[in-house]
């Protein structure tokens, strides 16, 4: 029974991905940013983005004139950016802009510097999204992710740590760092997501992606192990990481494909959720990773409420709108039932508390564009939390 629901699951969640997606091509440049508070580091770095026609240094697409999030990815040791086109393959079309610095790609890296790589060219790319002169002139989102594998992941923490606009970190198989990612994981606050592999080698999660998640101080984290899953299937075909992992085991015991697919199948929902506030994609997050037999998980939260959305035809008890919001929102419950609202801004600061009776309008004008998080009690101390995008 647990497998045809998760078959039925799986299918429903890829209607709702395509549903959502725009078929967008993929265009592609290589920039070199200067960090001049570096003694003028120079990190070059390929980048992704969603265009209409595919190639290098094409326009960004004009089928729409939304903006779009950044996630800068930092690649594994000694492993180079084009082992990740499995990533900037499946989320470019999807309406991300993936960067990947190049650099720390020797045998005796800086994880501390790749860290505030990953973190500048993101600072960078908002830089250009206020350039005329460039191709990416008013498409930035203010929302984005640092995103990493193995020592890039590890070194995603710690850009986390350094950068505070940071919205979202997710990574895979992020190993430990010097200094410690697991020690960063202590000052993280911001929605995280990582995915280990259950016959991992190479980075074991005992000693590695199980005690970062552990040390997350996010409100909202999730740990995803595939089962069977390994250290290099995370990404493509890598020679170095071959040699490193046929030397170790347990081996994996799926296919690439399989583990790929596994994790594609989550990170798309995750960060439509996480950056673009789509609370249809976070509820089919949820929905998954409760049937999913090909996982076990760890997660402290809920991405989108079930009773924040009318979801099957089902009415839910408590609605906010509208969703994105520009001016007001309108929070409407129960009749006669009593309850208080609390929101939150993206680094889980209280910006607002009301008490009301059935409904209320909320006045959000003077909020900044981006995700806001809301909880609401009633009387019965029964809660319902869930996001709403402000326009």
């Amino acid at each position: 029974m647990k497998s045809i629901k998760f078959k039925i699951t799986l299918i429903l969640l890829f209607a709702m991905i395509l549903g959502f997606s725009q078929p967008f091509q993929i265009g592609h440049t290589t920039i070199n940013f200067t960090d001049f508070s570096r003694s003028n580091r120079v990190i070059a770095t390929e980048v992704y983005y969603p265009s209409d026609v595919a190639g290098d240094n094409v326009a960004m697409t004009t089928s729409t004139t939304v903006t779009f999030p950044v996630l800068s990815f930092g690649h594994g040791f000694v492993m180079t950016w084009d082992a990740y086109q499995n990533y900037w393959s499946f989320l470019v079309p999807n309406g991300y802009i993936m960067v990947f610095p190049k650099s720390e790609g020797s045998f005796s890296p800086s994880h501390l510097d790749f860290g505030k790589d990953l973190s500048f060219v993101l600072e960078q790319m908002t830089v250009l999204g206020n350039n005329p002169s460039s191709i990416f002139y008013n498409r930035i989102s203010t929302m984005n992710a640092v995103m990493g594998h193995s020592m890039g992941g590890g070194a995603s923490f710690l850009a986390a740590q350094l950068n505070s606009n940071i919205k979202t970190l997710v990574n895979f198989a992020p190993a430990e760092t010097t200094p410690s990612a697991i020690q960063a994981a202590a000052s993280i606050a911001i929605p995280s997501l990582v995915f280990s592999g259950v016959n991992d080698c190479v980075t074991p999660p005992n000693t590695n992606q199980i005690p970062m998640y552990n040390g997350l101080a996010s409100p909202c984290k999730t740990l995803i192990n595939i089962i069977g899953g390994s250290h290099c299937q995370m990404a493509n075909s890598s020679f170095f990481c071959g040699v490193g992992e046929s030397s170790c085991s347990p081996q994996p015991t799926i296919t690439r494909t399989v583990q790929q697919n596994i994790i594609n199948s989550y990170i798309l929902p995750w960060l439509d959720f996480q950056l673009k506030g789509n609370c249809l994609q976070g509820n089919a997050f949820d929905t998954q990773i409760a049937v999913d037999n090909s996982i076990t998980f760890q997660k402290n939260c809920i991405q989108c409420n079930p009773l924040d959305i009318d979801n099957l035809g089902v009415k839910p008890l408590i609605k906010i709108f509208p969703n994105p919001a520009m001016d007001f929102i309108n929070v409407s419950g129960v009749l006669g039932i009593k309850y208080e609202i609390k929101i939150y801004d993206i680094s889980a600061k209280l910006i607002l508390t009301k008490e009301f009776t059935t409904e209320t309008t909320l006045e959000t004008s003077h909020l900044a564009k981006g995700i806001y998080t809301y909880s609401i009690q009633n009387t019965d101390k029964i809660s319902s939390n869930g996001k709403f995008c402000k326009e």
